[in-house]
């Protein structure tokens, strides 16, 4: 019989939902498990080498998901694409914490409305940020020492060859097709870029350069709204990342440019590359199992009913010590790059 009080995971088969449950399992043994796919097999197949943990088909067209009514479960993920936010009003009406990162800049409208409309039903986190936060709480933590902040300027390569599987290329093809613009913020005002103004060369950390562009992504908000920086862009290339062209697997690969004044008043700069040898699926797991980490009040308190961030919820610093045990680390970039 399953064991109550369960964290349903929908897409528990795909790449970011097996590294979360994974990483939620490491993190915290006695904490059951709910492994949700659309091919029953595939997830028991997760759910038996998890340990402790139960596997269910779940229907997405449905409002109940496809689930017995009296199945009980303590929150819901949705490390998928949902598009009838049926996850969503599943955990809604439950009472359930939620948190989504498959949406976008771009999606999060529905997701915002339906939680304005019952705003005391649910905690709600919106992590569709990049790999699900962590990259903005990266930049926090970089931005930790600075009194004042003029720019933050993200630039990530993501490999052709790491896009999280089906439902990762999926979600790519609809936020492009959804705005081939960037939202930067400029001089304190949040502007979108087109064209020229949108393009920018990505530089790997082996010194090469790819094509890429601004792109309209939550980090830019989140980043600029939590450090009141007036400049914040977040420049995006697919293609070969260094790992590969070393020989190895596809790498994990974002800088962080910040530029400010320190305590003193004096100008200071920071260059680094957040970076992990196995790709994005593990610093993406690590965001989802922050978020439900923090949602269910297993560090700190549980938040309560509402809309929530990455960074109005998860300690940077935390965060960092976290993305550290799956093998990510900072190394310093030229500044004069």
């Amino acid at each position: 019989m399953e064991q109550p009080e369960s964290v349903l995971i929908l897409g528990g088969t795909g790449q970011a939902g097996t590294g979360a449950a994974a990483l939620l399992r490491r993190w915290h043994p006695a904490l059951p498990l709910t492994i949700a796919g659309r091919d029953l097999d595939r997830a028991q197949r997760v759910a038996d080498e998890l340990g402790a943990a139960t596997a269910v088909a779940i229907d997405l067209r449905r409002s109940d998901l496809g689930l017995p009514v009296d199945r009980r479960h303590s929150a819901v993920v949705a490390a998928l694409w949902d598009d009838r936010l049926h996850g969503l009003r599943y955990a809604q009406h439950r009472g359930l914490p939620y948190l989504s990162i498959s949406s976008g800049l771009v999606d999060i409208a529905p997701e915002v409305v339906a939680g304005a409309a019952q705003a005391n039903a649910s905690p709600i986190l919106v992590a569709s940020h990049y790999c699900a936060g962590t990259v903005a709480l990266a930049a926090l933590h970089t931005a930790r020492r600075y009194d004042r902040i003029d720019t933050i300027r993200i630039s990530a390569v993501l490999d052709e060859l790491d896009t999280g599987g089906p439902a990762g290329i999926a979600d790519l093809q609809r936020w492009s097709t959804a705005t081939t613009a960037g939202l930067v913020r400029r001089d304190g005002v949040f502007t979108w870029v087109t064209g020229p103004d949108a393009q920018a060369d990505v530089r790997s950390t082996d010194g090469t350069d790819l094509p890429g562009q601004s792109i309209a992504i939550l980090d830019v908000p989140s980043l600029a709204l939590a450090t009141d920086a007036p400049n914040v862009r977040f420049d995006f290339a697919v293609g070969e990342s260094a790992g590969r062209r070393r020989g190895g697997p596809a790498s994990f690969e974002v800088r962080i440019d910040i530029e400010g004044t320190d305590r003193g008043g004096a100008p200071i700069g920071t260059s680094r590359y957040l970076v992990h040898p196995a790709g994005q699926r593990p610093v993406t797991a690590t965001g989802i199992a922050l978020g439900v980490e923090r949602l269910l009040g297993l560090r700190g308190e549980a938040p309560a009913p509402g809309i929530h961030t990455p960074e109005a919820l998860i300690d940077p610093a935390y965060a960092v010590e976290r993305m550290a045990e799956t093998g990510a680390a900072f190394i310093t970039a030229p500044r004069d790059s």
